[in-house]
């Protein structure tokens, strides 16, 4: 199965290799159209997942901000998730 994620008329991310956690598709970074991120300053914080970071994602000539997330250094319960990256915030993430 393919999962692919795309915003603003714009494919960002295409994998047949992505880990589910909590209803969400984490995928690996090099399925991931880097030139789409941006770096973010936000953070959160999971108890059992650890702290995330964000990306804004650029694509269709617009902004969507902190809409994907990553975690560098997760807790060993979550480890399967290291530096995958998962979206929300009108990302639609469809299984092919």
């Amino acid at each position: 199965m393919t999962v692919v994620a795309r915003w603003n008329g714009e494919e960002i991310a295409r994998s047949d290799d992505t880990v589910v956690v909590e209803g969400n598709h984490y995928f690996p970074p090099s399925d991931v159209a880097r030139s789409a991120l941006v770096p973010s300053e936000k953070t959160s914080f999971c108890p059992w997942k650890g702290t995330a970071q964000y990306h804004s994602i650029n694509a269709g000539g617009a902004i969507n901000s902190d809409a994907a997330w990553y975690y560098p250094e997760p807790k060993d319960v979550a480890s399967e998730i290291k530096d995958r990256i998962a979206f929300w915030n009108g990302v639609e993430v469809t299984e092919e």
